[in-house]
This record gives structure tokens, sequence and C-alpha cells, in this order.
């Protein structure tokens, strides 16, 4: 008997083997923001804590804020659409996206441009995740578009950069899990 084909939680429909597993192994194979931002979602779905501090840019000092960081990730993460990625002229790198989870019963739409910086480490060029702003800056109802493998949500709310924290830290979301 063969082993079930596990699909990479980011929604890249690709197995998990083949896409954000090695990145999680080693963060430097991302080539592009986009594969560092599906690897950072895929970390949150499987508790890899571990990775998404690591993959946050050193002047964020995630390791300060890993417990909320691991409350944002024991979250139950449902799915994720990528909206668009790109690297500017400046060399930064954006992912626009929308994460979808849920709390109690409530589930929201975490929609967000995120800004991404390479830098080098031990000799090997690699994307970090530094901020990112928010499309909608407040809390709304909204409609999402959400993938197949999502049950509809009758309706979502968008946390603003200038909310509190969803993790319950007090702090605002953008200087917290955001």
């Amino acid at each position: 008997m063969s082993n079930p084909i596990t699909l990479c939680p980011c929604g890249s429909k690709k197995q998990l083997a083949e896409c954000c597993q090695p990145i999680h192994q080693s963060a430097a194979l991302a080539t592009h923001p986009e594969q560092i931002m599906r690897a950072r979602y895929s970390a949150h779905v499987l508790g890899l804590v571990d990775f998404v501090v690591a993959t946050y840019h050193p002047s964020c000092e995630a390791e300060q804020h890993r417990e909320a960081i691991a409350d944002s990730v024991h979250s139950k993460w449902l799915g994720l659409q990528v909206i668009n990625s790109e690297i500017a002229d400046n060399g930064e790198g954006f992912v626009e996206f929308r994460a979808m989870y849920q709390d109690g019963k409530d589930q929201y739409t975490l929609h967000e441009r995120s800004r991404f910086l390479q830098e080098t480490v031990n000799g090997e060029l690699q994307w970090f995740y530094i901020d990112g702003d928010y499309p909608e800056s407040h809390i709304a109802e909204e409609t999402v578009e959400t993938p197949p493998a999502i049950q509809p949500a009758v309706s979502t709310k968008t946390i603003g950069r200038n909310d509190p924290c969803t993790c319950g830290s007090g702090k605002k979301f953008k200087k917290c899990c955001g």
C-alpha cells in the first residue's frame, strides 16, 4: 500500500514534500517572497513556531514575541488565497494575501500586503518578513471567495493594522502577530 499524497497547506496543490517542507528545513531555498510567505502560512497550519519566528526579519526581534506568535500559530487556519506577489525595483518583496482562520465559532480573514526583505545569512540570501499593510484598515464584514476545501463562512472579519492583536497580548496587531 502506498502512502497517501499529503497536499501542502499553502494551497499550491503540490505535495507538501515538494512545496513548503523543503523551505521549512532551509528557509534559504525560497527564491521569491511568495515562497517564504506560503511556507510561513504552512508553518502556522503545521504548528512550526520556530520557523515562523526564524523568518521574521532580525529587526522585528520576534524571539521576544515568541509566546504571542505561538498563540497565533496554534489558531485553526482554514485556507490561503494569494492575490498578488512581486519583487519591486528596490529589491523589496511584496505578497498580498488572504488567510482564513477560525477562533471559536467565528471565522476571520487576515487580508495583508506583506513586505519582505532579503538578507545574507551564512553566505546565502534569505527572504524575511518585515511588516505588512492592511488594504482594509478596519474590522469590516465582507464576503470572501474561499478555496474549495473551506466551508463557506456566513461572514468574516478583516483585522486592521491598528486593531488589537487576536492573540490577546493587548498590543496592536501590526506590532505583535501581524
